[in-house]
């Protein structure tokens, strides 16, 4: 017994340890969370801005457009897939979510008759492929809970090289696919795919307006009034500005809605563990109790039987 109460303190220490760890992690996740939602809410005004500009210009040349970021390209058989996922673990099953989300859509994707080309930001994501041997084109690391503006622009600028490469090119694509968690609130986030290129412009038949797809968050009322805007030196000259522009506004976006993502997840998940840790240190000390008790018990059994034994020989 006496035995069992050392193992069950050394337990007991050592899970304290974890509890401590895990609230400190549940702490720092919190002070950061903060942060990434006010970026993601401060990103979203200029991102509306910009989806609407992107829209109305598109709508002046919407009979002639040629834009090599809008014309869709039957003639490439690949997929540009960009994954967005944690750099470090300890976030419950966010980045294991987000991969069975990407796979299931690369299946998809394949079963279509496209080759899948591989883009991953976050480095759990890259050792998940790296484990199972899957190439990846590029890997981006060491930002996915603070994402900056100049990491967005590195993605953008690659994915739209391989976009806008010649048909002949072996890293040319034909579709840019973006999978991310979308941040809805702190309970809840949900992988979430999107087509980025080639743009969609679709015509909303209530306000004819032309919008490009998929939205950034703007609202959809009927009766709101845009903006008459005057284009110089002409509508297909903006556009042409505009659109790289406005990828890079939706990467960051989304690189901003993954990082709070990922650390609501990661502040959930240390709280639940600090919890859990909490139960076994007092399941540990009950058990350990109870030993202790079993210890004195026999000691004073074992002293009655000796003082009975040694009464009785006189």
């Amino acid at each position: 017994m006496a035995g069992l109460q050392r193992v069950y303190r050394a337990r007991i220490k050592s899970t304290q340890s974890l509890g401590k760890i895990f609230r400190a992690m549940e702490l720092i996740a919190a002070s950061r969370i903060g942060r990434a939602r006010a970026a993601a809410a401060h990103q979203r005004p200029y991102a509306n801005a910009l989806t609407r500009a992107v829209a109305l210009a598109a709508s002046h040349v919407r009979e002639e457009i040629r834009h090599p970021l809008i014309s869709l390209r039957p003639e490439v058989k690949r997929v540009a897939l960009l994954v967005l996922a944690a750099d470090r673990g300890m976030a419950g099953a966010y980045t294991a979510n987000l991969l069975r989300e990407a796979e299931g859509h690369a299946a998809e994707l394949e079963q279509a008759g496209f080759k899948v080309d591989r883009f991953v930001a976050g480095r759990r994501a890259v050792s998940y492929y790296d484990f199972r041997g899957v190439p990846l084109k590029k890997t981006w690391l060491g930002s996915s809970d603070a994402p900056t503006y100049l990491i967005a622009k590195d993605i953008a600028e690659t994915l739209l090289d391989a976009f806008t490469s010649e048909s002949d090119s072996p890293d040319a694509v034909g579709e840019l696919h973006v999978v991310y968690t979308h941040f809805w609130n702190m309970v809840s986030q949900t992988p979430r795919i999107v087509r980025l290129l080639p743009l969609q412009l679709v015509e909303e038949a209530e306000a004819d307006q032309v919008t490009a797809l998929p939205p950034v968050g703007i609202e959809d009322d009927a009766a709101q009034v845009f903006p008459l805007y005057s284009f110089e030196p002409s509508p297909e000259g903006v556009l042409d500005a505009l659109l790289p522009r406005y990828v890079r506004s939706r990467i960051f976006d989304c690189l901003l809605q993954a990082a709070a993502s990922e650390l609501a997840n990661r502040q959930r998940a240390m709280h639940t563990a600090t919890d859990n840790a909490e139960d076994m240190v007092r399941k540990y000390t009950r058990l350990a109790n109870e030993a202790r008790q079993a210890d004195i018990t026999q000691e004073i059994s074992e002293i009655v039987s000796g003082a009975d034994a040694l009464a009785a020989s006189l």
